[in-house]
């Protein structure tokens, strides 16, 4: 409780303590009161009371700190696609794109046309295209898949990569209303496919 009424927070990979300021241990002494007040008039036992008012300050920031922690990806998933060959980046892909529940067409049998997955029903299907790369990928990428798709039936399309992506890339796919995920992006890859499959079926 101390350090939630300090305020304490880190600073890159230090703890910092702002200064202690009286309004901050006043606003904690009441919360702490009014919660042990309310728990004994709730009808909890005196020492029951006392604990439900000692722990009040610190719930907003145990619960704060828990959805953050739910929400932050973890090193484990931002490099997911760091140790795959591009196959294995394809297929790893597709995997996601099947567990949002939407079937997957993988082009190396159907042909290429700068699309690597189709996923999705039709009339509105979604062209995939695959990039592992150690550099950002470029406009190129945007290019191929957004010319690819009419060839694979798609209406909507989407440039996966390990990466990131540079500013021509963007813009490009900004133009074509492009879906960029880049490898920070990548543990939310299920959500995105989700949505623009469930807005595409709608």
């Amino acid at each position: 409780m101390a350090e939630v009424c300090r305020g304490r927070r880190f600073v890159g990979a230090a703890p910092y303590d702002p200064p202690v300021t009286w309004s901050r241990w006043k606003l904690c002494a009441v919360l702490a009161i009014a919660v042990g007040v309310g728990a004994y008039l709730w009808g909890a036992g005196p020492v029951w009371s006392v604990v439900a008012g000692l722990l009040a300050p610190a719930v907003p920031t145990f619960l704060m700190a828990t959805l953050a922690g739910a929400l932050t990806p973890g090193a484990r998933e931002q490099s997911a696609g760091d140790q795959m060959s591009g196959t294995e980046f394809e297929d790893y892909v597709a995997r996601i794109a099947r567990s949002a529940g939407v079937p997957v067409i993988m082009t190396s049998i159907t042909g290429d046309w700068g699309v690597d997955l189709i996923v999705g029903h039709r009339p509105n299907r979604l062209a995939v295209q695959c990039k592992r790369h150690s550099r950002p990928v470029g406009a190129g990428a945007v290019q191929e898949v957004v010319a690819g798709a009419p060839m694979q039936d798609c209406t909507q399309t989407m440039v996966v990569t390990n990466g990131g992506f540079t500013p021509a890339a963007r813009k490009l796919a900004e133009l074509h209303g492009c879906e960029l995920v880049g490898g920070a992006d990548l543990p939310w890859l299920r959500a995105t496919i989700r949505r623009l499959t469930q807005t595409a079926s709608t």
